[in-house]
């Protein structure tokens, strides 16, 4: 099968030592990826490697069949955007000029708007609810206004891909749910294709299509949320009991 996006014994890490080697995975386009795993794992070290955040020690990846560490800056910023759970420093900026600022990539030196720059401000705001509040302050909204407000400005970037780390971190349920459903709905009507780190299990479940699951220094299964939550699966990626599973699936935490 032809991937859209695949790893080729990709291997990363920090200062030339590998953290997870030979990761090999192919989705196709359209797909909901999610990573899970325990903290310090690697999810974080392996999606800001796919962004070029990190260069990888070994092997590489392939977006469409194109070698993604042989793409210039400004074409892997028309492909991919990537949304970290780091706040951004916006003084004196309101939702919109966040927003505005994923349009870098086609705009010239001097960082003009055309009109059809500003279209694709104002169509990305529509489509994860927040032209409403285009001319508040950005650090003056609430958190799930904030993540939608970023993901509004990848999507400016008319990316293929799009990368989230914990994007659900500090929302509460009600904003996660919105920030889930704001996806779902990119997949169907864009085919975007999101690769995400989430800590929330039921969500993973629930709205991937494929997970990788991060273990120990290493990747321990690949497959389809059926293939992964499986009797006692979970708890030994986790290393947690068998009795503190079944509390959380009786509180509908899993």
């Amino acid at each position: 099968m032809t991937y859209y996006f695949r790893t080729e014994a990709l291997t990363v890490g920090y200062d030339g030592k590998a953290l997870i080697e030979d990761i090999n995975i192919g989705i196709e386009k359209g797909t909901i990826l999610t990573l899970i795993g325990p903290n310090g794992a690697g999810k974080s070290t392996i999606l800001k490697s796919i962004a070029r955040q990190l260069s990888p020690i070994a092997g590489t990846a392939y977006i469409d069949k194109e070698d993604l560490m042989h793409m210039s800056p400004k074409e892997v910023s028309k492909t991919m955007a990537l949304v970290l759970t780091k706040k951004l420093s916006a003084e004196m900026m309101t939702c919109r000029d966040v927003v505005a600022t994923g349009r870098y990539p086609y705009t010239g030196h001097f960082g003009l708007l055309s009109d059809e720059d500003e279209n694709k401000v104002t169509e990305a705001m529509e489509l994860v609810n927040v032209l409403e509040i285009e001319g508040q302050d950005f650090n003056k909204i609430s958190d799930g206004q904030r993540q939608r407000v970023m993901l509004a400005r990848a999507l400016c970037q008319e990316p293929d891909i799009i990368i989230l780390d914990e994007p659900t971190s500090f929302l509460d349920i009600k904003y996660k749910l919105e920030f889930m459903s704001v996806l779902q709905k990119l997949k169907k009507m864009k085919g975007l294709t999101v690769i995400m780190s989430l800590h929330e299990l039921d969500l993973a479940r629930k709205l991937s299509d494929k997970i990788l699951c991060v273990g120990d220094r290493a990747i321990d299964k690949f497959g389809s949320p059926d293939q992964v939550f499986t009797e006692g699966y979970i708890s030994k990626l986790f290393n947690i009991s068998d009795e503190l599973i079944a509390f959380a699936k009786e509180k509908n935490i899993l």
